[in-house]
């Protein structure tokens, strides 16, 4: 591997772990304390700095630099968990009688999800007419493909 794309793997890595390890400790209760706290230590220094533009200032502008480098921190983490559930979810497929073609459906154009949305919208029909009272045969395909009956 040439040397500068090892340095933008490296990279790559370093920022996920950081970015991981940033949404774990901001995404806990004694964050939102500490936020919280901040606000009110804040809010009680208005009179002291008679409610200044300069003390609106800071709030204004500290709430909107960590908004806004936290938007990074949360995208990156949940694109990263939005792969490994993908991953995991096309094992399942792959590993099981299911159709392969839904183990890459996020590359899927939005006719091809709308079609599939309506065969299982179908499927869904034809499995509610089933337990209607009107059973209908099926297909060993159709069969595979019918939702599980529901266990309530």
């Amino acid at each position: 591997m040439p040397p500068a794309q090892e340095h933008r793997r490296a990279s790559s890595e370093a920022f996920h772990r950081f970015a991981y390890w940033m949404s774990s400790q901001l995404g806990n209760p004694w964050a939102f304390v500490s936020a919280v706290v901040a606000v009110i230590a804040w809010a009680c220094s208005g009179p002291i700095f008679h409610f200044s533009e300069t003390w609106q200032l800071v709030i204004n502008t500290g709430t909107t630099i960590i908004t806004f480098l936290m938007v990074f921190i949360i995208q990156s983490t949940q694109n990263r968990d939005a792969k490994a559930i993908h991953l995991k979810l096309d094992e399942l497929i792959r590993s099981s009688n299911a159709r392969n073609v839904f183990a890459n459906l996020e590359g899927a154009s939005e006719a091809e999800l709308d079609r599939f949305q309506r065969d299982f919208e179908m499927l869904r029909k034809r499995y509610h007419e089933e337990i209607g009272g009107r059973p209908k045969t099926a297909s060993s395909r159709e069969k595979r493909l019918r939702p599980p009956p529901d266990r309530r």
